[in-house]
């Protein structure tokens, strides 16, 4: 692991700061005014005065990944009572009792709206769940975990070793095939579940997984993890999830050294060269390296900086990109969700989803300083 706090003695002071913004300038909105006490549940979004955005739904995959974030400050003044409240709330508003499974969201008063059952939710509910029970090792939520596990291998599994993206409310097949955001969650979910129990069955399935998503997704050119299966119409990649796979790859010893994870080596040096462009991360790529959309998300700048974390020799980039997301993406009064390709700002609005990404990335840089 590259010794950050050596090469580079100011990233010390400057994480320091920006940890700071995250616990006293993010947090703190989804604590207050991004808190529906009624529903028990995240608004979906607030306004840069931090107001929500009017409720037009709410998201069972929010709500797991706002348990996640509560999770990783368990030990902070009403962080657990915020996460026992969430993990009850995902359980009352979201499962279906009839079908089994969990819907993918319910209207602004509470009733099921989209009842579709897609593989993105029901992997943060495995990754949030596993956190969750990891820290306060209740048997409702391993039982929960069990559960969400069960309805991935049972219901989403193809014989192909890789899962369908979405399907109906009775388990109908809606011909979505594999996709690849929701595949890189559900390793990440398996992944958290390695870390807080021995469990044959999840890693059998994690490592079956990765095969299939080496075999059918990565591009053989540049190794690149395309969007869609090797052979779609109109395929393409994200050098955002590039950086979030080599982080999961590399960061497992399990997975570390496989085919895999040798391709996405492969794949964050070409995505490094052609989807970073003054140091901001861009959001689509054609598979051979043209910008197809020059939009800088900050979920991508996270990711970008947590896989430098483990970079060798990566440690002046780490300091550089801290001080990029910082100065671009961390104004006072919370974060900006996007930049055009010109860097103007062109969403001011900040979705209760993203500081799970922040959280992810600033708990590596932490680890590594």
């Amino acid at each position: 692991m590259p010794d950050l706090r050596t090469a580079q003695p100011e990233l010390p002071a400057l994480l320091d700061e920006v940890q700071q913004h995250f616990d006293q300038r993010i947090v703190p909105l989804w604590q207050g005014p991004g808190w529906n006490t009624d529903m028990a549940l995240p608004y979906e979004a607030l306004d840069p005065q931090h107001q929500p955005l009017p409720p037009q739904r709410y998201r069972a995959m929010a709500c797991a990944r706002q348990l996640y974030l509560f999770t990783s400050r368990i030990e902070q003044p009403g962080a657990a009572e915020r996460a026992a409240a969430l993990f009850r709330a995902l359980q009352r508003h979201f499962h279906d009792a009839e079908h089994g499974g969990w819907f993918y969201s319910i209207d602004a008063q509470g009733k099921p709206l989209d009842r579709r059952k897609d593989l993105y939710t029901h992997a943060f509910i495995v990754f949030a769940c596993a956190h969750y029970w990891g820290k306060v090792g209740e048997s409702l939520v391993e039982s929960t975990l069990n559960a969400a596990l069960s309805v991935v291998a049972e219901r989403f599994a193809r014989d192909d070793g890789l899962y369908e993206a979405s399907l109906g409310e009775d388990w109908a097949d809606l011909g979505s095939g594999p996709l690849q955001n929701p595949l890189m969650h559900l390793a990440e979910a398996f992944l958290a579940t390695l870390s807080v129990r021995e469990d044959a069955d999840v890693q059998a399935d994690l490592q079956t997984l990765t095969e299939a998503m080496q075999e059918h997704f990565v591009d053989p050119t540049h190794g690149v993890m395309l969007e869609k299966p090797r052979g779609a119409v109109d395929n393409w990649f994200e050098p955002g999830h590039q950086f979030e796979w080599f982080y999961l790859l590399e960061s497992s010893p399990l997975l570390r050294g496989g085919a895999l994870h040798q391709s996405l080596e492969r794949a964050f040096v070409f995505a490094e060269q052609y989807g970073v462009k003054d140091a901001a991360v861009l959001a689509m790529l054609s598979a051979d390296g043209e910008v197809r959309d020059g939009t800088q998300r900050v979920w991508a700048q996270a990711e970008y900086l947590r896989a430098l974390a483990l970079r060798p020799g990566a440690a002046a980039k780490v300091l550089a990109q801290l001080k990029v997301l910082q100065a671009r993406f961390l104004p006072q009064a919370g974060w900006y969700e996007c930049r055009d390709a010109r860097g103007e700002v062109s969403r001011s609005d900040m979705p209760s989803t993203t500081p799970y990404h922040l959280a992810t990335c600033l708990e590596e840089l932490q680890r590594q300083i």
